[in-house]
């Protein structure tokens, strides 16, 4: 039996990158998923691209760093599902630069899409899980939101931002039938890393102890964990998935 069958997942930034390869697993595993993502034309891509293999995806255009968008959104697969059980927090974006070269408009994205995106997801989504009962909640924060990371202020004041807010959020919302947990990946290789450096990209193997980047489909395999039934005592978790490595 599939893991997931008839549960209805919320997968946000799911067009592309690891929400991509979260979008493909939980329909392997039998879930309902609807795909939230800014960029309207990766949405119908994608969709159009499974289509053959599953009548099970949906899309919607949606800004996360807009509640309304968000709301709207929400009120939209539960009047065509009825249900939200499984909400991916998997959005996000990079403005990297130095605090003494950080521009303002640099700060305010990455806090915009990273931290405020994440609440008001959960926000708009949170009160129909109350209202049935169950839920699973699965935040993205980063290995870089546990030990730092230079150039990157912005990334990981979001990162750390969403390991307080998960914790906090595992408090209030379990007992309610609600888990909310995070996964911390390490470094994946995406488009988001596309414009690393190679040298840099060479060390960042050598500093992991398996030896090679993560790939998408290692931090969807851990979604798929914590959106089961097997992580139904795991609440308030950050699951590191990095190949081990320290920074």
């Amino acid at each position: 039996m599939r893991r997931l069958n008839n549960k209805v997942a919320v997968i946000t930034g799911g067009a592309q990158g690891i929400g991509k390869a979260a979008t493909i697993k939980f329909l392997s595993e039998g879930a309902i998923v609807c795909v939230w993502d800014v960029n309207k034309e990766k949405c119908l891509e994608l969709v159009s691209e499974l289509k053959s293999e599953s009548n099970q995806i949906d899309s919607l255009q949606v800004d996360v760093t807009k509640y309304e968008s968000t709301k709207d959104a929400a009120e939209y697969v539960i009047n065509k599902f009825n249900k939200i059980d499984i909400l991916i927090n998997n959005a996000g974006i990079t403005r990297d630069s130095t605090l003494l070269k950080m521009t303002i408009e640099q700060w305010q994205q990455v806090i915009d899409v990273n931290l405020t995106g994440v609440f008001n997801c959960t926000k708009a989504i949170a009160p129909h899980m109350v209202e049935k009962g169950y839920g699973k909640i699965i935040n993205t924060s980063s290995v870089v939101g546990i030990y730092g990371n230079f150039g990157q202020t912005n990334y990981v004041a979001s990162k750390s931002g969403i390991i307080g807010m998960t914790k906090v959020w595992a408090r209030e919302l379990g007992k309610k039938g609600i888990t909310v947990n995070t996964v911390a990946p390490g470094f994946i290789a995406t488009e988001m890393i596309g414009s690393v450096p190679e040298k840099v990209i060479e060390m960042l193997k050598e500093k992991t102890p398996l030896g090679r980047l993560g790939k998408p489909e290692d931090i969807a395999n851990a979604y798929l964990f914590l959106a089961g039934d097997e992580s139904s005592f795991v609440n308030g978790a950050v699951l590191s998935v990095d190949g081990g490595l320290v920074l």
